[in-house]
């Protein structure tokens, strides 16, 4: 049986953990930071579960469903507040956000 080289999935997650951080500097519409942020959790997650297959620990993995549990739980208030932003303001990029008071 082949295995993967720790070399692939750690190249694999910092690929894809730097388009999350292009996305989140260079995107101004709100979905498309929480979407780039997703990315770059899982990049994390891509990058744990490697080094637990190669070092054959079961720490990784673990943390792993912790990242996937605060993905979730921040994609549902990300998504939350960028509605409760649209519906007060009508503001759908970052540039159009300057205060926090209504």
């Amino acid at each position: 049986m082949k295995t993967i080289p720790l070399e692939a999935f750690l190249t694999v997650s910092m690929i894809l953990f730097g388009l999350g951080v292009i996305g989140i500097i260079a995107r101004r519409n709100l979905l498309t930071v929480l979407m780039s942020l997703e990315l770059a959790l899982n990049a994390v997650n891509i990058a744990l579960v490697g080094a637990d297959h190669y070092l054959g620990l079961a720490e990784g993995q673990i943390f792993a469903l912790f990242i996937i549990a605060l993905a979730a739980t921040e994609a549902a208030v990300g998504l939350g507040i960028i509605i409760a932003l649209f519906r007060l303001k009508r503001a759908e990029s970052t540039s159009e956000i300057n205060e926090l008071r209504g």
